[in-house]
């Protein structure tokens, strides 16, 4: 068992000044072994997904926290100080790489400790349930939801952000392990190489249907309402880097695309619609909906893509679609189960359902794998999933 780190004898200090970074950075690079690393963003609070602060740790070099807007935003040579073929340690990566991506920090190699506990098996992955389990040492998670564009920083909340790096390579080390006794290695470094390449800001088209309680609002000339509401808030809140839902929440958008108020003294009365902004900003509001009132691009109701409908309307949209997907779904659980993988690690829902919906002929294997791979599927899941969902597909 590793035993707990000790209490530090001085409170823990983000780094605010550029000479004093690079000096930090010198003794990183001077370090041993992969670098641990995470990243403290304001979701929730703000708009952008900037990181606030930085936590890094590398063995013979030590912990360090990082404040980014302070040292200037450009953070390059801490990306350089791990050799190009060095490892970084990330917990759920995915989550973290923009923000680090844009301040200059790009990892060549991952060890994802999250998704290396999702492939063992494990049933809590959250940081701090992984460290319990795999070493023994009770890590609160207090403050992990706090405004961390709050300065000054709290003494408690660095204290917590430090503990999330410095266990951290004891935990790679611990998973690592595992992994190469279960014969998952190979499967754990395909999905790390993976996370490096996937496009983790896709451009949405129409973000603004993504809205909550949009379903409620009725007809083309509400949707356009709505529409243009949700780009009158972002726009808002790219402007004072305010998170959107904290100036309006979608639902008081929602309901005043759905009531349409004929004044603005009506939307101003209309208790559904409230947040710090609705009546500060009440023009703004107000704007947006004769805007939308008087817009001759009316969107459509119903919007036609590449999307599948929900398995429950297989029946009568695709018959012998719906006869191929709950054999093919309980082939993978079966296979998850042996495993003991979690199903949506073991291969992508969305692809399973593709191919169940419109399945290569013959569906062979080798032919299912390739569709699999078409659609983005790892080698090792191919391997694994294509003969079994074959098999289940020959009785439809």
């Amino acid at each position: 068992m590793v035993a707990e780190p000790e209490p530090p004898s001085a409170p823990r200090r983000a780094i605010e000044d550029r000479a004093e970074y690079l000096d930090a950075v010198a003794a990183i690079r001077e370090g041993d072994g992969p670098i641990a690393i995470d990243a403290e963003r304001a979701s929730g609070f703000r708009y952008s997904q900037r990181a606030y602060l930085i936590q890094v740790f590398r063995r013979g070099a030590g912990s360090f926290l990082f404040d980014p807007p302070a040292i200037g935003g450009d953070l390059h040579e801490l990306g350089e100080a791990q050799a190009p073929e060095g490892e970084w340690i990330i917990h759920a990566a995915s989550q973290d790489l923009t923000c680090l991506r844009e301040v200059g920090v790009e990892p060549h190699t991952l060890f994802d400790t999250e998704l290396a506990a999702r492939l063992l098996g494990m049933e809590r992955v959250g940081l701090g349930p992984v460290v319990e389990e795999l070493l023994g040492i009770h890590l609160a998670k207090a403050h992990s939801a706090v405004d961390w564009s709050t300065r000054p920083l709290r003494d408690e909340w660095l204290e917590y952000a430090a503990l999330d790096v410095e266990l951290l390579v004891d935990v790679r080390d611990v998973l690592a392990q595992r992994l190469e006794e279960t014969g998952k290695s190979d499967y754990a470094a395909q999905e790390f190489a993976a996370t490096l390449t996937r496009d983790l800001n896709p451009v949405r088209v129409d973000p603004w249907r993504r809205m909550s309680d949009l379903h409620t609002v009725r007809g083309q000339r509400g949707l356009a309402v709505a529409r243009e509401l949700w780009y009158a808030r972002d726009e808002w809140a790219r402007e004072s880097d305010i998170a959107p839902g904290r100036l309006v929440p979608d639902k008081s958008l929602a309901a005043a695309a759905r009531v349409l108020p004929s004044t603005k003294r009506e939307l101003a009365e209309l208790k559904e619609f409230h947040g710090r902004a609705s009546r500060s900003q009440l023009d703004r509001w107000w704007a947006a909906i004769e805007r939308g009132r008087m817009s001759d691009d009316l969107p459509v109701v119903r919007v036609s893509g590449d999307a599948l409908p929900p398995v429950r309307a297989w029946a009568d949209r695709n018959p012998e679609a719906a006869a191929r997907i709950g054999p093919a779904r309980e082939a993978v659980a079966e296979l998850s189960a042996e495993l003991a993988i979690p199903a949506e690690n073991l291969l992508t829902p969305e692809y399973l359902r593709r191919v169940a919906w419109s399945p290569p002929e013959p569906a062979t294997a080798e032919a299912i794998g390739e569709a699999l791979q078409a659609l983005g599927a790892r080698p090792w899941q191919i391997a694994l999933t294509s003969q079994r969902i074959a098999d289940s597909f020959s009785p439809a």
